[in-house]
């Protein structure tokens, strides 16, 4: 009987696409919750919590890929050392990490710069704990879900006047997409930093926004806000970025169809 392979937030937006692809593939998979729950037919529960470390070598114990979709705004750092620390005791042989297109570009020099960008500093550190873990290791780097994005566009699309980051643009991708390239690195070997994964189309963000009020039928003016900060200025230069990775199908007016219904004025995309 194969080993079962541990989904760390297999619960989450991406681990929970990540799960059932497993089980497609004929894998048995074990997910790791901090809560109790119910695991489905092929799918084991374990409990744990990576932030300080309790539960997680008996979630590792007899599993030999980890799928790591676990992160959050900040301390993924810690969660991948307590994960690494397990995975080196039980032996795993392979490690899958999603992280984020831009984590090595955008610079977190100020304050601003953490508090606004500081999800790319934890997914770099996060990444070079993987990356010296001395355990096999692969890598993936996406854009920014269309799930993210339609969560902070409906959050200002609240406001009588919408203001929007100038000259930041996105890059969305369908998450079931990224849980199709994960599932194919777990079922492979290791392969270090591998290509980015990142939407079919560039969008500047007032377009996003623009899609999502349509498709709401709604207007609001848009308000350009210029965001100081370095990080601000490489978002502006592109580095969350992967035009020469457009390699996702789902467009953001396709993802916008499926969950609204169809827009009467639909986005359209800018080059990259």
């Amino acid at each position: 009987m194969n080993a079962p392979v541990l989904v760390t937030g297999g619960t989450g937006t991406l681990g929970r696409l990540v799960v059932p692809r497993l089980r497609d593939a004929g894998r048995e998979v074990r997910v790791l919750s901090r809560h109790r729950r119910e695991g489905g037919q092929g799918v084991q529960l374990a409990t744990g919590d990576l932030a300080t470390g309790e539960g997680i070598d008996a979630a590792v114990e007899g599993t030999e890929v980890i799928v790591h979709c676990a992160g959050t705004t900040r301390g993924d750092e810690d969660k991948a050392r307590h994960l690494v620390r397990a995975a080196s005791r039980a032996g795993v042989r392979h490690l899958v990490h999603i992280s984020v297109v831009g984590a090595d570009r955008v610079p977190l020099a100020s304050g601003i710069d953490r508090a606004m960008f500081g999800y790319f500093g934890s997914k770099l550190a996060a990444e070079r704990v993987v990356a010296g873990s001395g355990l096999p290791w692969s890598t993936l780097r996406a854009t920014q879900f269309h799930d993210l994005l339609f969560l902070v566009v409906g959050q200002l699309a609240r406001l009588p006047v919408v203001p929007v980051p100038a000259g930041f643009r996105f890059q969305p991708v369908d998450p079931g997409e990224v849980a199709d390239r994960l599932v194919e690195l777990a079922l492979g070997g290791p392969a270090g930093l591998v290509p980015d994964l990142g939407g079919p189309r560039v969008y500047e963000m007032a377009t996003l926004v623009r899609g999502y009020l349509g498709a709401r039928g709604r207007h609001r003016p848009i308000l350009p806000v210029r965001v100081p900060g370095a990080a601000a200025h490489a978002f502006r230069a592109g580095a969350n970025l992967a035009p020469d990775r457009a390699v996702g199908r789902r467009t953001w007016e396709e993802f916008l169809a499926d969950r609204l219904g169809p827009s009467l004025h639909g986005a359209t995309a800018t080059t990259s």
